[in-house]
């Protein structure tokens, strides 16, 4: 799963790099721990030179009480396109997450070890996501996403069987224009294990209101149970 990501880069370059600008009221400040709920950037399918900040978990359209229905963070990649809480955003309302990390956690319930999982140049990537607008009887509509999963590659696999769809770059922009499920589908994969590296963090990011750049410091836990060799 991806439970836990982190979005600490300039503007300037994640204005670069996605050809998109924050949309109006938008602020964008620097996240090392961003949780369940609390609000990711995204880049929608509909307004696609924008960035926006979404909650973090999908509260369906169709959903009579937003308290009482489940809010997932993640969609599996497999079953996307079948799941009556997924079927419709996959086909018409994808987004791209920007990231530059994130986090997974080894071992036992109790003693369980963060890692980190970033590019060698901790340049930022994206995500696969969907969003979804809900409309209340009265108020504002909420607008939420979630982040879609595939099976781990050869750097995530000793840590967690399965790992957030981080697209390769020339398929961001097949995943917020294509329309043909199968194309779609085609970009849901692992991402390259050589691209991507993972090393250990303090604890401390347990806690999602530990938000701050100390946590990106590597520490010495000791022998890894052979994660050494995919950490490098």
């Amino acid at each position: 799963m991806c439970g836990r990501t982190s979005l600490a880069v300039d503007l300037a370059v994640l204005e670069e790099r996605f050809d998109a600008r924050p949309a109006e009221g938008v602020t964008i400040r620097p996240r090392y721990n961003v949780a369940p709920r609390d609000d990711l950037l995204v880049v929608r399918n509909d307004v696609p030179h924008e960035f926006d900040l979404l909650e973090w978990g999908l509260l369906p359209q169709w959903a009579d009480d937003p308290e009482d229905v489940p809010r997932p963070i993640n969609a599996r990649s497999e079953t996307v396109a079948e799941k009556p809480m997924f079927r419709d955003a996959f086909e018409s309302r994808r987004c791209l997450v920007p990231a530059d990390r994130f986090y997974e956690w080894q071992g036992t319930r109790g003693s369980k070890q963060p890692y980190r999982i970033e590019r060698p140049d901790r340049s930022p990537f994206a995500y696969a996501g969907l969003w979804e607008t809900w409309t209340p009887a009265e108020g504002d509509p909420r607008v939420t996403c979630t982040v879609l999963t595939t099976d781990a590659n050869e750097v995530v696999e000793p840590i967690h069987d399965r790992m957030p769809v981080i697209l390769e770059e020339g398929n961001e922009e097949r995943w917020l224009s294509e329309e043909s499920p199968d194309e779609l589908r085609s970009v849901l994969k692992p991402y390259p294990s050589d691209e991507l590296h993972a090393y250990p963090v303090s604890k401390r990011v347990d806690d999602p209101g530990n938000d701050s750049a100390d946590l990106l410091e590597e520490v010495d836990v000791g022998d890894q149970s052979g994660l050494g060799d995919f950490a490098g």
